[in-house]
């Protein structure tokens, strides 16, 4: 299938006018599936007040002899609820299914007030109409942000049940995308996946129970839990950190503390401690002895530094040999 590009892909704008209200029909590309109350009350007070300041842009449907919204319809659906018999409206030409999606991700740049997953939706759409997978010509394409694609591809991951948690029309109900997104990096970690025990679903489940009950201080927390993994894997200690995990699965009582081990931390430190080590040898052989002659301070320090590191490795020999 030959590429699409930006350009041609807005239809061309045939006329602005007025229609009934109840003539018009929602679009079923429409990357925004969800419309709070509470957001749709204060819009529809306003428009109560001064009426629809900002035509809807519709096209006309030629199969359906419809006409359809492109955008506008949180002021079509509070239009309806104030019983207004007609509303302004800026007709275009019947886009394609392509140039809908597109046309509806420009227009609306997804507006900060937008749930993440229906938009994953509507991409997934388009990529597979384009065959496009590539994060950079997506972002063209739609106007959304690269990182924003990144992060849609990855609720696209989750299994459908998961993806309808993100669409309940209940905002109390409704599990945030930051969630999913978060716990990806864990439950797709390839470090996890090979673990004996894991199961991917069995832990999501688990995590999303974690989540309901309010035992997770934010889901960022998964950040520390795929960095006390990697830090173990580079470690050598696969088995303990396995068994933590495991635990920390099971029992949704024990924090993210839990996968801490003492001898990670403890390689960890001597890793970062022989990176700083490194770089004062490194300058204590650049110095010029005649040149800082006068430094005292820095000869003693020197000096005291010295008798550390001798004191240090006579303790560690003791303990080698025996």
């Amino acid at each position: 299938m030959t590429k699409h590009t930006p350009s041609g892909m807005s239809p061309e704008m045939v006329g602005v006018d007025t229609v009934p209200t109840d003539e018009l029909a929602p679009n079923p590309h429409n990357p925004r599936m969800l419309f709070d109350r509470v957001d749709l009350d204060v819009l529809k007070e306003s428009i109560h007040k001064v009426g629809i300041l900002v035509p809807l842009t519709v096209y006309r449907d030629s199969r359906k002899h419809q006409l359809v919204i492109l955008d506008g319809e949180r002021r079509w659906r509070c239009a309806k609820e104030l019983k207004l018999r007609i509303v302004p409206v800026n007709v275009v030409r019947e886009p394609s299914l392509v140039q809908n999606i597109v046309t509806m991700f420009q227009i609306h740049k997804l507006r900060a007030d937008w749930e993440l997953m229906p938009t994953a939706l509507k991409l997934e759409v388009l990529m597979k109409e384009l065959k496009e997978k590539k994060d950079k010509r997506l972002a063209v394409l739609t106007g959304l942000d690269q990182a924003v694609v990144v992060r849609c591809k990855k609720l696209l991951d989750y299994p459908k049940r998961y993806q309808d948690l993100m669409l309940d029309p209940d905002p109390d109900q409704r599990v945030k995308a930051d969630f999913f997104i978060e716990l990806y990096v864990v439950r797709n970690d390839r470090v996890v996946n090979k673990m004996p025990w894991f199961r991917k679903e069995k832990f999501t489940a688990a995590m999303l129970k974690r989540y309901r009950e309010k035992k997770l201080k934010a889901v960022t927390d998964f950040r520390i839990v795929k960095q006390h993994i990697s830090n173990a894997h580079k470690a050598g200690k696969l088995r303990p950190i396995s068994d933590r995990l495991r635990e920390f699965t099971e029992n949704s009582d024990l924090g993210v503390d839990h996968l801490e081990l003492a001898s990670v931390q403890t390689s960890a430190h001597a890793s970062a401690m022989h990176r700083r080590v490194e770089k004062v040898l490194s300058e204590v052989e650049a110095i010029d002895p005649e040149e800082w002659l006068g430094e005292e301070d820095l000869w003693k320090s020197l000096e005291r530094l010295a008798a550390a590191i001798r004191k240090k490795l006579t303790e560690a020999g003791r303990r080698l040999n025996g």
